[in-house]
């Protein structure tokens, strides 16, 4: 039997066509990351690489917001460059109550300080909203009052209503994960019983990706979970095709 340190024959080495997927963590976030790995398991030549930057409370206080400036940010997407992937995707929800010029910025900055092309989830929110006519949307989130109004107010403005929504008063961004699928399964049917065209789970702490094909077939609208959101925009970004994760619904079943 070959020893574990002999060197690999070239034939198992990666082949050109294998792609690299960066993506940019809340560093308390413990959700997104074996998500998204379930969701890639049966997708041979993609993988998942990711860097964190402190975050660890979603409120509008001063320190809060301030968790999201880009000198935390780019450093993080630095690392990334390190591992020579071939888009680099900010796994978080901050544009949502920032606004979405501001993810814009950031992209726009981490390309010209690494050469990378890059995307976020809530740009991805806003491009399959407007790509499939979705304008009535359920907004599901676990976080305070304050934060759910900045966010129906920015979306408002893009031309998203979000008039039914649920949140959850939370403000520690590592006890988002906590929430277990059943509160988040029953949340996403009241917005729907309220009348919607597609319901956003906003927070890549929340498991929604898990139970998004099941809530879709019970409620006959598109469930668009954040961490979801952001894998499909990564993929479609590197040039793979995201629909092969059709059984995952949300954005790879539209």
């Amino acid at each position: 039997m070959p020893s574990f340190l002999e060197v690999l024959p070239v034939s198992s080495l990666p082949p050109a066509a294998y792609t690299r997927l960066g993506m940019l963590t809340p560093s308390s976030n413990t959700a997104l990351e074996p998500l998204t790995a379930r969701m890639l398991a049966g997708t041979p030549g993609i993988s998942a690489h990711f860097s964190r930057f402190r975050v660890t409370e979603i409120a509008l206080s001063e320190g809060a917001l301030n968790q999201f400036d880009f000198s935390a940010i780019l450093p993080a997407a630095e690392l990334l460059a390190d591992a020579r992937v071939d888009v680099i995707g900010w796994n978080g929800t901050s544009a949502a109550w920032l606004g979405f010029e501001r993810d814009e910025a950031l992209c726009a900055a981490i390309t010209e300080r690494t050469g990378i092309p890059a995307c976020t989830a809530v740009l991805a929110f806003r491009e399959l909203f407007e790509t499939h006519g979705f304008r009535r949307i359920g907004l599901v989130t676990p976080y305070l009052a304050d934060v759910q109004q900045r966010i129906r107010a920015n979306w408002q403005a893009a031309g998203f209503d979000c008039a039914t929504e649920r949140h959850l008063g939370l403000q520690d961004n590592f006890s988002f994960a906590e929430v277990g699928e059943e509160t988040v399964s029953a949340m996403a049917r009241q917005v729907a019983e309220e009348g919607c065209e597609a319901v956003a789970i906003v927070c890549t702490n929340v498991k929604g990706a898990a139970i998004a094909p099941v809530l879709e077939r019970e409620l006959g609208v598109p469930v668009l979970d954040s961490i979801a959101v952001t894998l499909w925009k990564c993929l479609a970004l590197a040039g793979r095709d995201p629909s092969a994760l059709r059984p995952w619904g949300g954005p790879f079943a539209l």
